[in-house]
């Protein structure tokens, strides 16, 4: 029985040092899209979206074989699908990103590389709830052939952005291999008489 109490009595404190971090977080940031998410903040995004992937998504191994048409195909995809937000170098450098909260994280980085296969097809076809990734639904060939593009990201060519940049338009304006976001520059795009693919 004490014990019981205990375990109570420590959720209530906890519950009350979390009403009182969100009452300090709320008045002094506001609800402003533009502040960067706080280190707990992250840590606890990514362990909840972890606890709501389904295991047998996470188990999930890619069907599709590492090609060269397989990742051009999972480029061109990204390039007019992902990489208004993502950015062509996955990095997020783009002027949508910088206004979303949380920001769309770089994909190149250990964060989304560690996941598993299955994981990011989960996320690609089912999205993120309370962010600003969609869930596109889609096919599943398709989504495995983004699966293995972003597997590709941390090692993008100088030639590979160009043939993005020739589906999609968007230039980048900072160097494809920094992985600083407070020092990269945002994506813009080029003045063009024709428009970029529209996003599906």
């Amino acid at each position: 029985m004490r014990i019981g109490k205990t375990i109570l009595m420590f959720a209530v404190l906890l519950l009350i040092v979390m009403g009182l971090w969100f009452y300090w977080s709320l008045t002094t940031h506001g609800f402003s899209a533009r502040e960067q998410p706080s280190g707990l903040e992250a840590f606890l995004a990514r362990n909840a979206r972890g606890l709501a992937t389904p295991a047998a998504a996470k188990a999930l191994k890619n069907p599709l074989p590492s090609t060269p048409l397989s990742i051009a195909e999972g480029r061109d995809h990204f390039a007019d699908h992902c990489a208004l937000c993502h950015a062509n170098t996955g990095g997020g450098k783009t002027m949508i990103n910088s206004g979303l909260y949380p920001p769309a994280p770089d994909l190149r980085q250990e964060e989304t590389q560690h996941l598993s296969d299955g994981e990011l097809m989960y996320i690609i076809k089912n999205g993120i709830r309370f962010t600003g990734m969609p869930g596109w639904g889609g096919e599943d060939e398709e989504n495995w052939k983004l699966v293995l593009f972003i597997r590709h990201l941390p090692h993008l060519t100088a030639q590979e952005l160009a043939l993005m940049t020739e589906v999609n338009g968007l230039q980048e304006e900072a160097a494809h291999d920094s992985q600083s976001r407070e020092h990269d520059a945002p994506e813009t795009k080029k003045p063009s008489a024709a428009p970029p693919h529209a996003l599906h």
